[in-house]
């Protein structure tokens, strides 16, 4: 056979009974019992519950019968997953008294949870379909063996769609409400942490610096009849401390939130971040118009943590900063040529960046292969100003 020849011919036709179809059986064998259980289940608790509705704890108990729903979800989920390769989405997991806003939103919460009741429908339609499956597939071993595997699959598939459809997360909604919190947990954590740097900036540096001058002029006024030479002197040196505090102060506001952003906006701020940058850096900004103030301050403050990394670490000779507005997107690409091996792992200041980016929905890529420089793309949603 011509090496043409090999290449247009078919790939292999996989074995019939290999691991995946092995393990299609036992996931159907196992539906009569699996499903007896979750059967029985459901019925006594709706049964007991809903007989239990005319007396104090009958909604209670509804509520708690419908959280065990939702753990013999979360367990189908991963038996499907083990056996038949279903990755489907963890629920988002509902709330506690506290959070919810007491006792009786917690309740209300609970006995109109969407994925307690689509549990409770699926552990319902699974007895008849795994007496079913069961037989097939229990019948199957013994008088259907050369056609098995395609029957198999065929149920399998079935039982795909319905771990899918009944227990698969309410809707797109109900996900990006799970990545939100997880979000906000950044977000709440970054806020605290700069609160800690400032309140750090402040007593190490210019608290310190004044509490100093305020030694030295008082020092200063009881010297100023007895040896003014000498008080001259030390209003001097107050004098240059003062300005110290001054430019630190400059410097701890200009970290907060530079000035130059808010008068003269992205393009201006960041010709200033680059021109402190011990690489020369070429900058080019083209937006229609100036994002939203708090998108706007997350995009200075990325250019600028990622042009602090290239002063570091990155032993490059030259960087370019590009922003630009892509429909309802602000992206950001900041580069070098320098060493590479830049990477978002370990807990590295990279990490951090993203992190604070996925909070607020935003998009954080390096690419940065070993001695090729690194490239750094970020996207922000993009929000005008109101």
């Amino acid at each position: 056979m011509t090496a043409n020849d090999q290449a247009s011919a078919p790939p292999p036709v996989r074995p019939a009974f290999d691991a995946a179809t092995w393990k299609e059986i036992a996931y159907l064998l196992g539906n009569l019992p699996v499903a007896l259980i979750g059967f029985v289940y459901t019925v006594v608790m709706l049964a007991t519950a809903g007989g239990l509705t005319v007396t104090a704890i009958g909604l209670p108990l509804l509520a708690c019968g419908l959280f065990g729903s939702r753990q013999l979800g979360r367990l189908a989920r991963a038996r499907a997953r083990a056996l038949l390769g279903v990755r489907v989405a963890e629920p988002t997991p509902l709330p506690g008294p506290k959070r919810a806003g007491g006792f009786f939103a917690w309740l209300w919460a609970g006995i109109k949870d969407p994925v307690g009741w689509r549990t409770v429908l699926y552990e319902l339609v699974r007895l008849p379909w795994g007496v079913l499956t069961f037989s097939i597939a229990l019948t199957g071993l013994f008088v259907l063996w050369p056609v098995l595997p395609y029957v198999v699959r065929g149920l399998a598939n079935a039982d795909r769609a319905m771990v899918r459809g009944l227990l698969s997360p309410s809707d797109e909604l109900e996900r990006r409400i799970a990545e939100l919190e997880s979000g906000r947990g950044v977000v709440v954590d970054t806020a605290a942490a700069d609160l800690r740097r400032i309140e750090r900036d402040l007593h190490d540096g210019a608290q310190a610096r004044l509490v100093a001058l305020a030694m030295g002029l008082g020092l200063a006024k009881e010297k100023l009849l007895e040896d003014p030479e000498g008080a001259a002197a030390m209003v001097d040196e107050a004098h240059g401390e003062v300005k110290l505090a001054l430019r630190e102060l400059r410097d701890l506001a200009r970290g907060i939130h530079p000035a130059v952003l808010t008068d003269r906006g992205l393009d201006a701020a960041l010709s200033s971040v680059a021109s402190r940058c011990l690489v020369p850096v070429k900058v080019a900004v083209d937006l229609p118009a100036r994002p939203a103030e708090a998108i706007e301050g997350i995009a200075y403050f990325t250019v600028s943590e990622l042009l602090q990394n290239v002063s570091k670490h990155a032993g490059a000779r030259l960087a370019s900063v590009e922003v630009w507005r892509a429909g309802a997107r602000l992206l950001i690409r900041v580069s070098d040529d320098g060493r590479g091996g830049a990477s978002t792992s370990g807990g590295s200041g990279l990490a951090g960046l993203a992190e604070r980016l996925r909070a607020v929905d935003g998009v954080f890529v390096v690419v940065s292969p070993e001695g090729e420089g690194t490239v750094v793309t970020a996207e922000l949603p993009w929000r005008g100003r109101g």
